[in-house]
């Protein structure tokens, strides 16, 4: 019987067998190594049918990353539901406990500063880059600059 199903699914094309489904609708599948009606051998490959199948749509991380190592071949089985709830919670968990921590930092910095234990930071506004000409320059000039290989447009304004 095995071999009539074998026979019947060599001679009809390649056959994909349904591993699992993530939360966002995406079918995870394999196709086995096999052989074709001619004998060349096809090896195993993994696959994913995504649930939007429009390319523009995609968003990173719309396949997660346990599926996707299953995917890539950096596991060898796919991840089990309890196995993708159990890292989404972490993941939700680590995210809670790292706002809690910036706004920890975030107070005892304000403290620090009341303190006078750290100086506050200098707000400076550095307009254009330190090897321009016209570095610190507050206002254009209606004369110009400088002049042959130091020229740079807009260092000057032509009189009107």
């Amino acid at each position: 019987m095995s071999r009539i199903y074998g026979a019947l699914r060599r001679t009809f094309g390649i056959v994909r067998e349904h591993v699992g489904t993530d939360a966002s609708g995406n079918q995870y599948y394999i196709v086995p190594e096999q052989k074709t009606w001619t004998g060349r051998l096809i090896r195993a490959r993994r696959m994913v049918e995504a649930a939007n199948p429009t390319e523009y749509k995609y968003i990173e991380g719309d396949i997660p990353m346990e599926w996707d190592a299953w995917i890539r071949g950096r596991r060898k089985e796919p991840p089990s539901a309890k196995e993708l709830l159990k890292n989404d919670f972490d993941r939700k968990d680590i995210k809670l406990r790292a706002k809690e921590m910036d706004e920890k930092d975030l107070a005892l910095q304000a403290k620090e500063y009341e303190d006078g234990l750290v100086a506050t930071p200098a707000k400076t506004l550095a307009k254009g880059h330190a090897s321009t000409g016209s570095f610190g320059k507050h206002e254009i000039s209606e004369d110009p600059t400088s002049t042959a290989n130091t020229f740079q447009p807009g260092s000057w304004l032509p009189k009107k």
